[in-house]
């Protein structure tokens, strides 16, 4: 009987609880299941379970026996995964996560585009969502975030930074006709804003450095899609990612206000959970974005008009 099968179903035995549930997980007869454990037990020479009509329950050897075959199991599949892509074509599903104003945009499609091109045989299953989405409860791959720096994402991701991620205050045309153009910091208590999420206050970049400067809030939305709308719509002042100011629908009704005080600086990072083993459908994809940022200009908004 072979010694490795035999350590998977003991420890499925383990971890199912029972000799019939691990029967069924191991696709084995009952019988077959409790002949593996017994194998395992002769050749130790110890017993690993205790058994009686209702539970199982490890004995002292029997948890350090389990423990350490549930590291190497692990570390053995590990190791397959790593040596199974080096020899295959990328292929499978990649699971991607991007805030909405990210991942609806036309940049984002033709990267995914391209990248399909190249990897035919992966299909991107792309979510956008404007929340912090836990990688590894829900099942994604990898995310796209934008941060002021990799100590604000969530801790234990890997964060590759990928570019600079600009925004700028913007207004309508009928805004601006209706409540004046700002000139300066000190214009800003008179005019009306719309916020994404619980922002209150503006980070803007000066001659003497960056400003706090506390905005009169008339709107929130918790997607950036929707303050960006809302800003078109004439409804207040905000401050939006450059890629909404080459948006087809969006461009002609967005002009930036007190361009000669950008906001502070963000990156956009992609981040996943660890570097070891990564599948190839991940790897790919991350080599590709940061190929693609390199040979690609990143968006600028137009001058004020």
């Amino acid at each position: 009987m072979d010694t490795l099968s035999s350590i998977k179903v003991f420890r499925q035995v383990v971890e199912s609880g029972s000799f019939i549930a691990a029967a069924e997980r191991v696709d084995l007869s009952t019988a077959m299941v409790s002949k593996h454990v017994m194998h395992i037990e002769k050749r130790l020479g110890v017993r690993l379970l205790n058994r009686n009509s209702r539970k199982l329950s490890l004995t002292e050897p029997g948890r350090l026996y389990y423990e350490r075959c549930k590291t190497m199991l692990d570390s053995l599949e590990a190791t397959e995964l790593e040596l199974g892509t080096l020899s295959t074509v990328p292929r499978g599903t990649l699971r991607i996560t991007a805030p909405s104003w990210i991942g609806g945009s036309r940049r984002f499609a033709m990267v995914i585009a391209e990248y399909r091109r190249r990897y035919p045989e992966i299909v991107v299953d792309a979510s956008f969502e404007d929340r912090i989405v836990d990688l590894v409860d829900e099942g994604y791959d990898l995310a796209l975030r934008v941060a002021r720096g990799p100590d604000s994402l969530a801790s234990g991701l890997v964060a590759r930074p990928l570019a600079p991620a600009t925004f700028y205050l913007a207004a309508s045309h009928e805004y601006l006709e209706r409540k004046g153009v700002p000139k300066s910091l000190e214009d800003i208590a008179r005019h009306e804003f719309v916020a994404i999420g619980s922002l209150n206050a503006l980070h803007l970049r000066g001659p003497t450095g960056v400003v706090e400067v506390p905005v009169p809030i008339v709107l929130r939305y918790r997607s950036m899609t929707g303050v960006a709308h809302a800003v078109a719509a004439g409804i207040g002042i905000a401050p939006l990612p450059a890629i909404y100011f080459e948006d087809p629908v969006l461009k002609d009704a967005l002009i930036p206000v007190l361009s000669e005080y950008p906001m502070r600086e963000a990156t956009m990072y992609i981040t996943y959970v660890s570097r070891k083993y990564l599948s190839l459908k991940i790897r790919t994809f991350i080599d590709f974005c940061v190929e693609w940022v390199s040979t690609h200009t990143l968006p600028k908004p137009p001058a004020a008009r």
